[in-house]
């Protein structure tokens, strides 16, 4: 992921606001943890980042645009659309702190890691199981059709003969 460090410690109080329009950080985001998604609309953060004394800032702002994702039953690609609003309080870590920090003193700088915020929030705006709509059908597991445009002419299993007895059962 690449770093996008931004120096805070000239920040006045009242805050500063960016914003970021730089698809290149999304692509190589992509690219890098091997996500299957493709762009649609340019995706846009607007967001202010007001120092917290001189080792903290926090940070407001959204995110806004679209993407192409391949739905996770019938491999169709549909759009998401992202619209997220976002706040975060980052600071410089302890000593033991043993993860990459967001925050960080670099000759005498407080400087911030705004790429690695931005890409967690895009990130957390994407489904766990994504899908072209609720009512998706999917795929034939034989055939491969896809069941949205139409039933396939593969022979459906009743499953086994012996619990034939059963496929009428209504619990009460």
């Amino acid at each position: 992921m690449p770093n996008l460090w931004i120096a805070i410690s000239d920040i006045s109080a009242e805050g500063r606001t960016f914003t970021f329009d730089d698809q290149t950080l999304w692509r190589d985001g992509w690219k890098e943890f091997s996500i299957d998604v493709r762009p649609k609309d340019d995706l846009v953060a607007e967001y202010t980042v007001l120092p917290q004394g001189e080792n903290a800032a926090l940070v407001r702002g959204t995110l806004k645009g679209s993407v192409l994702l391949p739905c996770d039953r019938c491999t169709s690609d549909f759009e998401l659309s992202v619209d997220a609003q976002f706040d975060t309080y980052e600071q410089l870590p302890d000593e033991d702190y043993d993860e990459e920090p967001r925050v960080r003193e670099e000759s005498g700088q407080l400087q911030l890691d705004i790429g690695a915020i931005l890409w967690e929030e895009f990130a957390l705006t994407l489904p766990v199981k994504p899908l072209c709509g609720d009512a998706c059908k999917g795929m034939c597991a034989k055939c491969g059709q896809d069941l949205n445009k139409g039933d396939c002419t593969c022979e459906q299993d009743e499953g086994d003969e012996r619990l034939a007895v059963f496929r009428n059962l209504k619990i009460k």
